[in-house]
């Protein structure tokens, strides 16, 4: 057992577990002494011979290695547990401590499969960033306990003090939202910038990333003529108003991400999201660039932007219900204090249904977030809330579903008054 977890070890029983189930979490808590308490939701449909696990992984001094693990750790298991073996995310933290969040996965199996699991976890045992444990019920089902897992000489077994599995409430803040700062969403430029370079001898396209980056952020003269966000799902006609955008106004229309971040869009979508975030951050801060020079010639329209880069990170950090979410206010949905601020950010709305419409008729590809609002309502919810809750500067929201013309004339209108053009 590693030094770092024999550290959190007196304080085990002040700590909560999640397991997420169907995209919601589930908390349970661990006692030295049971008193009576009911078996926590996420053990009561798990049959007595099944037996149980959880694999987390403690956060070394390199975040970057650790996240990689972590990620690689998934594939590990998806890939050598047996196919009856359900495996879910899981969480360990203390309620309302900033940064004592750890990740890993809750596995159950049955009684055929506790060996090939067993195996498998004796050999995740000897990576340092490894803590396993495993749940057992009493005979009649009633009580569940959990025991560490320890290697002694070369033998990986239980260690001898086990705790009881008890309910938990939900706590205060979802956990994740206390470790989410600078991690899933980025503030700054150097914060994001200190990721990426850390990247370059394990992710040799970090080194080109950074090559294209600003020399410096610094502070520059507001541009003569203003820039307009439109923000949006997809399917929300973002690409059709900010095309009929640019023409009227005779702007200059960018993407964001910017072309130039393109061809390794892939690459670092693969990668977990403390790198992830980093390279959609940095993609920010030259698209920033980029306005900023064409915003002193002519009004600029952008694609979509920091609001987007930070709804989609939050969104997916927090599962759950949009209550999970930080509260309104909260410094989360903060816009980073080194980002040029646009002059109005335009958020397009649109039923459920018609969005899905649209996406069926436009019949194209879409990016594995775009395919989880398709299915996940919750995931949906928590975006679309996220979006309203960012300030500095907030969305002003726009109904997508009147005709194009429509929507075009309505955004004109908000432009005039906010912009004077």
């Amino acid at each position: 057992m590693s030094k770092h977890a024999m550290s959190l070890l007196p304080r085990w029983c002040s700590r909560i577990f999640s397991v997420e189930l169907n995209g919601a979490p589930f908390y349970f808590a661990v006692k030295e002494k049971h008193l009576g308490e009911d078996v926590p939701r996420v053990f009561r449909e798990v049959q007595n011979r099944d037996k149980c696990y959880s694999v987390l992984v403690y956060c070394s001094r390199d975040r970057i290695k650790t996240a990689k693990f972590y990620g690689e750790l998934k594939d590990k298991l998806l890939r050598d547990l047996p196919p009856e073996c359900r495996l879910s995310p899981m969480s360990s933290f203390l309620p309302n401590v900033r940064d004592s969040l750890v990740k890993g996965y809750f596995l159950k199996g049955n009684s055929d499969t506790s060996s090939p699991i067993e195996r498998l976890l004796s050999d995740l045992i000897q990576h340092d960033p490894v803590l396993v444990c495993s749940y057992s019920p009493a005979e009649d089902g009633q009580q569940w306990t959990q025991h560490m897992w320890s290697e002694t000489a070369s033998q990986v077994m239980d260690v001898a003090k086990g705790y009881y599995v008890v309910p938990s409430e939900a706590p205060e803040y979802h956990p994740s939202t206390l470790n989410m700062i600078n991690s899933d969403v980025y503030y700054s430029f150097d914060e994001a910038y200190d990721v990426m370079k850390k990247c370059g001898d394990i992710i040799p396209e970090a080194k080109t990333v950074l090559e294209l980056l600003p020399s410096r952020v610094e502070a520059r003269n507001k541009p003569d003529f203003p820039v307009i966000v439109i923000e949006g799902l997809d399917a929300t006609g973002k690409t059709t108003l900010t095309e009929s955008l640019k023409d009227t106004l005779g702007a200059t229309l960018l993407p964001s991400p910017p072309e130039c971040l393109s061809p390794w869009r892939a690459r670092f979508d693969q990668e977990p999201p403390l790198i992830r975030r980093a390279f959609y951050a940095l993609g920010n801060y030259i698209t920033a660039e980029q306005l900023g020079q064409e915003g002193m010639k002519t009004p600029v329209i952008v694609d979509r932007f920091w609001h987007s880069t930070a709804a989609y990170a939050i969104a997916t950090a927090v599962s759950g219900p949009v209550c999970n979410l930080p509260g309104e206010g909260s410094e989360v949905y903060c816009w980073p204090s080194d980002l040029f601020q646009p002059s109005l950010v335009v958020l397009l709305t649109l039923d459920p249904e018609e969005r899905k419409r649209r996406l069926r008729n436009r019949g194209q590809g879409k990016t594995d977030e775009e395919e989880e609002l398709d299915h996940n309502l919750l995931f949906r919810l928590r975006v679309e809330e996220a979006y309203r809750r960012i300030s500095g500067p907030a969305c002003v929201t726009v109904d997508a579903s009147p005709s194009a013309d429509r929507v075009l004339q309505q955004v004109l209108l908000l432009i005039r008054g906010k912009c004077h053009l």
